[in-house]
């Protein structure tokens, strides 16, 4: 076939057209040599010798190449090739680690097969073959993919070797410090040169971090929470209630839970031990629990807040609950904590009442993983679930509050149980706030799951139903105990005359139709 291009205005035979393509760069945190912008300059040069014109720039910059997860530009390639909207036909990259530093080699040469699936060819342009399917520069390839992949391995045992190290020198190794510690920097010598404040990190590369007391007030409430549990034989939400009522707020500045002060109770800093690699996330696989032989601890590493007779203490009440259960009486447990949440995790766990900690199923079956499996439950890679639960457990006591501000305006009285999360209105009818999430079903449709405080028999439960984004109230019922035959009420968008009777738009309307409701007014 002769192909004959345009000529120009002397006759003589124009330039053929060039050939359109994309770029993909990216820019991990390992190499300054391997800057987006040097490789676009050599990416650039490539297709001016080539004959390419980039009419596409991907760029991930200071994105590990280990996965596709977390590379946004990478993740939108992959899915315009995948959809066919492309407007290019090669795709030009640095070298072959640029494009991933996937352990395994049938994965790189995978995504780089929906290329070619799609008509785009890859040419990898600082490398030193040639793309072009032939066996030679196949072997080379597969070879270089092995290399990138083994980089990142050996690179992850050299810098687990030194963080390992600095923790047993009683170094700290990232991470909150936690309520009543501080962290602080130390140089060379172990020379304090000043408090790091929340978000500040450390800029030269010689300094440390280590943990310090915090302020006195914070001191003294960690050790009164250890002499509450311990000698006091209180639980992890009363002593949570007792924190929010006296208006203390958590290091994070949010009220207390259960969780949040089980996590004082179990953590080793507080008895002044440096512990480090209880988990691990090596090379972005799964994260895994590992045996307590393999953590690494330097001990006394810190100044101890709490004894370690007082810590020992608090941990042993902790195991002995879940000694006094059977394996049957554990999972079952576990399973009515699915059932409440939708969900497992070692945070929701440790948020229950009466349940053996996180710690206590790991230790009895080996990992919480395989607990879940004996409940029917398989963890995905969805976590969105947490940030709403928690989002919603942040929004629980402004919703109470407000019931009460509005119980109040209406004539009545209200006040919250210190005891528990109930209301007490004009001292004689005993109500609940439940805050209820809304799941989305395949076909879009908006469900909620209430579940109903049985045990405490409240006369009333006040319950919120969340927007379909779970930001804002959707709207409000109000429940008598003679409605509530069982502890779970599953409700759609529309529920029928019985219940519509109990629903309202607003808190307004709510307390403007009282006579619902049996709130006898104050006398003037």
């Amino acid at each position: 076939m002769v192909i004959e291009w345009t000529t120009d205005d002397d006759g003589q035979p124009g330039k053929p057209p060039k050939k359109r393509a994309a770029e993909y760069v990216r820019m991990s945190t390992e190499h300054q040599k391997y800057s987006t912008d040097n490789q676009a300059a050599e990416i650039r040069a490539y297709a001016a010798r080539r004959g390419f014109e980039i009419v596409r720039t991907y760029a991930d910059e200071g994105k590990s190449g280990l996965s596709v997860d977390g590379r946004a530009s990478l993740q939108r390639l992959l899915a315009d090739i995948d959809s066919d909207n492309i407007d290019f036909e090669a795709l030009l990259v640095y070298d072959v680690s640029r494009l991933g530093r996937w352990q395994d080699t049938d994965e790189a040469a995978y995504h780089e097969l929906r290329c070619k699936r799609a008509g785009i060819t890859v040419h990898y342009c600082a490398e030193q073959f040639e793309n072009d399917g032939t066996i030679g520069s196949s072997i080379i390839k597969t070879v270089k993919r092995a290399m990138a992949g083994e980089y990142s391995r050996e690179l992850s045992v050299k810098v687990f070797a030194g963080q390992s190290r600095l923790i047993s020198l009683g170094y700290r190794q990232g991470g909150a410090p936690g309520f009543g510690l501080r962290r602080m920097l130390v140089d060379e010598q172990g020379q304090q040169k000043g408090m790091l404040e929340r978000g500040e990190h450390k800029s030269i590369a010689t300094d440390r971090v280590v943990l310090v007391e915090g302020p006195a007030e914070e001191v003294a409430i960690v050790q009164e929470i250890y002499h509450q549990f311990v000698e006091g034989q209180r639980s992890e939400r009363t002593i949570a209630e007792w924190l929010n009522s006296q208006g203390i707020l958590s290091d994070l500045g949010r009220p207390w839970t259960r969780g949040a002060v089980h996590q004082i109770l179990i953590n080793d800093k507080y008895a002044g031990h440096n512990v480090w690699g209880r988990t691990s996330f090596k090379l972005k696989s799964k994260h895994i629990r590992n045996d307590p032989a393999d953590w690494i601890r330097h001990d006394q590493a810190f100044p101890a807040i709490v004894s370690q007779l007082q810590f020992d203490r608090a941990r042993l009440i902790i195991e002995q609950r879940s000694k006094r259960l059977t394996d049957e009486e554990m999972l079952a447990q576990l399973a009515r904590i699915l059932d409440a949440s939708g969900y497992l995790s070692g945070l929701i766990i440790d948020e229950f009442d009466e349940s053996p900690s996180s710690s206590a199923y790991r230790s009895r079956f080996g990992s919480l993983l395989r607990a879940y499996a004996l409940v029917g439950f398989d963890p995905d890679h969805d976590y969105r679930y947490l940030e709403i639960n928690r989002a919603l457990r942040q929004l629980h006591p402004t919703m109470v509050k407000s019931v009460i501000e509005g119980i109040i305006a209406a004539g009545g009285t209200a006040v919250q149980m210190l005891e528990s999360d109930a209301l007490l209105i004009n001292d004689e009818i005993s109500a609940s706030v439940v805050i209820a999430r809304c799941k989305l079903t395949q076909g879009g449709r908006r469900r909620w799951k209430i579940r109903l405080e049985q045990s405490r028999q409240l006369d009333l439960a006040i319950c919120v139903r969340m927007d379909a984004e779970n930001a804002k109230p959707h709207d409000y019922y109000i429940l008598p105990r003679m409605t509530l035959a069982e502890s779970v009420m599953r409700l759609a968008e529309h529920n029928g005359l019985s219940l519509d009777a109990f629903r309202f738009d607003t808190l307004d309307g709510l307390f403007a139709l009282t006579e619902r409701v049996p709130i006898r007014r104050q006398a003037a």
